[in-house]
């Protein structure tokens, strides 16, 4: 039976705390690794800080930042607590970040250094490696916490549309939804050694439900801040990642890096699941050349379905 009711709480207790769920490879600049017991913990500090503050069931809060372990940690904490998560997209112009926060009714933002100044005036926002009052880790509330048990159809976040026909169009998903795509991707099988390589942007869909699966399976995630071709290749070699998740952009772009790829061993990758967007039959060719061993899927996401 599957053991999760709330889409926050991914992580299976009776499991070692001390393997490492998160090498994380931007955050502050620097390589840092953080192991399920401090996932886990940091989650509930979310959590707990945000019903100390006043927030309330069905509260929403945004998350404006590049991938980071603590843009995980929050969006767990913030379901954990039975309120919304809203990432949103950094990369949108300032105006319409402001009408996405507005519109999602977002009461906080967890916004990073670089993001900032696009956070809308006004708005109370606690900073991932930030300074002073609003540092993300003086948010923290330490301590233990019970995850609320959402009901049918409670919202656990809201994903904004990439607006390619209007304005972006905030998406409903309920914990039992996730829930249940995590358990139908975990059924029948052990992941637990898979190490999965996330450059994708958090905010999508791609990259984060994959970041669900890796935790519920108790895996390890790689994570770099953003994508770029040759720091995609390096971090596979180095931390010998077995399954990639990406757009099918961004597997064109690291196929054009023909000479790293012919130094470099990509041979620990096992798995390449690419989505949101159409593979031609060039591309799937000159991957699983470049890739001879990994099996490789294209699949669409669950924002809109």
């Amino acid at each position: 039976m599957f053991p999760f009711k709330n889409l926050g709480q991914l992580i299976g207790r009776d499991r070692d705390p001390d393997k490492i769920a998160v090498i994380d490879l931007g955050g502050d600049g620097v390589s840092r690794e953080f192991s399920y017991a401090a996932i886990d913990a940091m989650a509930n500090g979310v959590a707990r800080a945000l019903i100390r503050d006043g927030f309330k069931r069905g509260d929403r809060i945004a998350i404006l930042s590049a991938n980071r372990t603590e843009y995980i940690v929050a969006c767990f904490g913030i379901m954990r607590a039975g309120l919304v998560a809203v990432p949103v997209n950094f990369k949108f112009p300032k105006k319409t970040i402001d009408f996405v926060i507005r519109d999602a009714g977002a009461r906080l933002v967890f916004c990073d250094a670089e993001r900032r100044g696009d956070c809308p005036a006004g708005l109370p926002m606690v900073g991932f490696g930030a300074a002073g009052k609003d540092e993300f880790d003086a948010f923290l509330d330490p301590g233990s916490f019970s995850e609320v048990t959402p009901e049918p159809n409670e919202p656990a976040m809201f994903l904004y549309t990439s607006g390619s026909t209007g304005i972006p169009k905030g998406v409903v998903l309920s914990h039992q939804s996730h829930l249940w795509v995590v358990e139908t991707r975990l059924a029948g099988q052990d992941l637990s050694r898979q190490r999965y390589l996330i450059a994708a942007p958090l905010y999508h869909m791609n990259a984060l439900a994959l970041a669900q699966l890796a935790i519920a399976a108790h895996s390890t995630i790689v994570l770099l801040p953003n994508f770029t071709a040759p720091a995609y290749i390096a971090a596979i070699a180095t931390y010998r990642c077995t399954w990639l998740t990406a757009v099918p952009p961004m597997i064109a772009m690291m196929l054009r890096e023909t000479d790293l790829l012919a130094k470099t061993d990509l041979s620990s990758v096992q798995f390449v699941r690419m989505g949101s967007a159409p593979v031609s039959q060039s591309l799937m060719s000159a991957l699983k050349r470049a890739l001879p061993k990994a099996a490789v899927t294209n699949a669409y996401g669950t924002t809109e379905a």
